[in-house]
């Protein structure tokens, strides 16, 4: 009766820490859409929200970490249920990476709004943010449902949000070399297709987590990556 009671008591933690999580995640996905829309639309407004929506990011994952270490504390999960509590704080430190990033894609909005756009930079850049939104919401699906499957799904999409990446990168050399004075402006849109790349890569280790909650094993196979962009030329070191 009193492991029965220890159980049911844990499971209800679980939940109200679950809807931290997914709360958490939905102003996440909120914050990747409204600062690529922000830079579009040139929206200096907006851009405003996002930097300011992510100080309550910051303290959803405060609250988490401070209700899995009271779980930890009073109930002593072990096996399955202690690598749950471990999972959910890991998920919930790359959520919050990935509001830093959308709060930095929101700063450099400020700056760009301020110069001459470079042609169909910012509704590229948009297209490669939605893919990551899209990737972060199946991810926590995936979470939410124990599901593997659809987590390996999510790791395995992160290389077309490199291959979006690498293009962009191309793009704006491209127009740097095309008119000098694009060069400012191209540099701070690298900076920012960079930063949606990271977050690729944040949602692709939100999926490895499920993975090993599901399975106990993380992914042993190298993550598939297709940024090329940092990798020197033949004959470089």
């Amino acid at each position: 009766m009193q492991d029965r009671h220890i159980t049911e008591a844990f499971d209800r933690d679980l939940e109200a820490i679950q809807a931290l999580i997914m709360k958490m995640g939905g102003m996440v996905e909120a914050a990747i859409l409204d600062s690529a829309k922000a830079l579009e639309e040139r929206d200096e407004e907006l851009a405003r929200q996002v930097r300011e929506n992510d100080k309550q990011i910051d303290r959803l994952e405060e609250q988490v970490n401070e209700e899995c270490a009271r779980v930890i504390a009073l109930r002593g999960p072990v096996a399955r249920d202690l690598r749950t509590i471990l999972t959910v704080m890991k998920i919930s430190a790359n959520l919050e990476r990935c509001g830093d990033y959308a709060k930095n894609l929101a700063k450099r909005t400020t700056v760009l709004v301020q110069m001459q756009p470079v042609d169909g930079s910012a509704k590229s850049i948009r297209r490669m943010a939605r893919e990551v939104e899209l990737m972060m919401k199946d991810a926590l699906d995936a979470y939410i449902q124990r599901d593997a499957e659809l987590a390996e799904d999510v790791r395995q999409r992160d290389a077309e949000v490199d291959q979006m990446y690498n293009a962009l990168f191309r793009e704006f050399l491209t127009h740097m070399m095309e008119d000098p004075r694009n060069i400012t402006s191209c540099m701070h849109l690298h900076f920012i297709a960079k930063n949606i790349e990271r977050m690729g890569d944040h949602v692709t280790a939100i999926a490895e987590q499920v993975i090993y909650l599901v399975t106990g094993v993380l992914p042993e196979d190298n993550r598939p990556k297709g940024d090329r962009t940092s990798f020197a030329a033949p004959g470089e070191t």
